[in-house]
């Protein structure tokens, strides 16, 4: 391979540029239809009248950043498809979440999971944790926004800081003007743009090395397809018991208790709808896993010869889908511009549940608490003053991401 960095054409600005506009729209659109209905239990959890259909859709966008979509497939490429067992782990997770975290949410009729600390304990336990969620998710949402840009900054040239900052504000112009609804359909439409995004490599990509099974075999004698281990050494990188036990109890924590999601379940209208929409969620979440790992093991097959990582031609594993991406379409203008847009779709949705959970904690337990009777004019307006507060909070914490070293640790 070459060593010039291929730039971006003017139709990938196009599609890139497709996503935040029609992003965009989508918050004005609830801005005027909602405009009504104008309280802060309307526009924080959507008035809980949500179907599952856009929930779970939402749930499987804002769950796979693009840190997902970068970089699942070089840990593939690196480690081999024992990523795969992660479907064990994400299926246990849901099953928990629906049958034992959910029920108990949904039922107490609360908004903010930190409601629950107050009615199990008491007020301190609720203040100290709605606390360490608001420092946690803000320093999270700077990676989040800042890890992809930077990857596909080095290797596509694509602007670092226009990129940084146009996520910041298209996420804090949609989750300001529309809501939650208006967060629920931009991500039901990002989900779209990256299964999109992810299928368009995968054909190109098993056309350009000899085919699916040619893949496959490639894949086998390079190692890259033994799967399942039993080793219990606790130190391996993957092996069943990590992924599928370690996985479970990690995810466990950032899904069954977290905000962003619970905020999304108490939405739907029945407990049967969002139970559903969780099921749903893990069927997308099924299809995310294996377009990655399967995008991973294609890469293999490219690069096996050459890996674009240890000749130097890239400096993080980060960059080799992008790199790959750069490569496999480099005489299709506009289809680079299609994976960004696809791995930019996982930052914006991330984000834009992040910005949504952070204002309505801070509101439900702080605002709420100290000021119980605000009219709901009042509280709408302080609800979207959050919103733009937090938005400027993450994106800055994005700039501060650039002085902290590598993006994974």
């Amino acid at each position: 391979p070459g060593m010039e960095v291929k730039n971006f054409a003017a139709w990938d600005y196009v599609v890139f540029a497709a996503l935040f506009i029609i992003s965009s729209g989508i918050g004005v659109f609830f801005a005027i239809k909602e405009r009504k209905k104008a309280t802060s239990r309307e526009f924080l959890v959507g008035g809980r009248q949500m179907s599952c259909g856009p929930v779970a859709l939402s749930l499987t966008a804002s769950f796979m950043s693009a840190v997902t979509v970068l970089g699942a497939p070089s840990e593939v490429y690196r480690f081999g498809a024992s990523f795969t067992l992660f479907c064990i782990a994400y299926t246990f997770v849901i099953i928990f979440t629906s049958e034992l975290f959910l029920p108990v949410f949904y039922r107490s009729g609360i908004t903010s999971t930190y409601e629950y600390l107050q009615l199990r304990f008491n007020k301190g336990v609720r203040y100290a944790a709605t606390v360490i969620y608001i420092v946690q998710t803000i320093l999270y949402t700077g990676v989040v926004v800042y890890a992809p840009a930077l990857a596909l900054n080095q290797v596509t040239g694509f602007d670092l800081w226009g990129s940084v900052f146009a996520t910041g504000i298209v996420c804090t112009f949609y989750c300001t003007l529309g809501g939650l609804k208006a967060v629920v359909w931009t991500d039901a439409f990002q989900m779209v743009v990256m299964i999109v995004g992810f299928l368009t490599v995968l054909i190109q990509g098993s056309a350009q090395t000899g085919g699916f099974y040619n893949v496959l075999e490639l894949s086998t004698n390079g190692s890259r397809l033994h799967i399942i281990d039993f080793d219990v050494d606790p130190l391996r990188r993957h092996t069943f018991w990590t992924i599928s036990v370690g996985g479970t109890f990690t995810w466990l924590g950032i899904y069954g208790v977290n905000q962003s999601t619970i905020q999304r379940c108490i939405s739907c209208k029945t407990e049967k709808h969002a139970k559903l929409a969780l099921y749903f969620n893990l069927v997308g979440l099924w299809i995310i896993l294996v377009c990655a790992v399967f995008s991973g093991l294609i890469m293999y097959s490219y690069f096996k010869d050459c890996d674009p990582w240890t000749s130097g031609i890239i400096s993080a594993p980060d960059q080799l889908m992008p790199y790959f991406v750069m490569e496999i379409f480099a005489t299709m203008p506009g289809l680079p511009g299609l994976f960004v847009a696809c791995a930019f779709s996982g930052t914006l949705s991330t984000v834009a549940a992040s910005i949504n959970a952070l204002a309505t904690v801070t509101f439900e337990d702080f605002v709420k608490s100290c000021f119980p009777h605000l009219s709901d004019k009042l509280s709408t307006w302080i609800s979207k003053g959050l919103c733009i507060l937090f938005g400027v909070m993450c994106t800055s914490m994005a700039v501060a991401a650039s002085f902290m070293g590598s993006v994974v640790q």
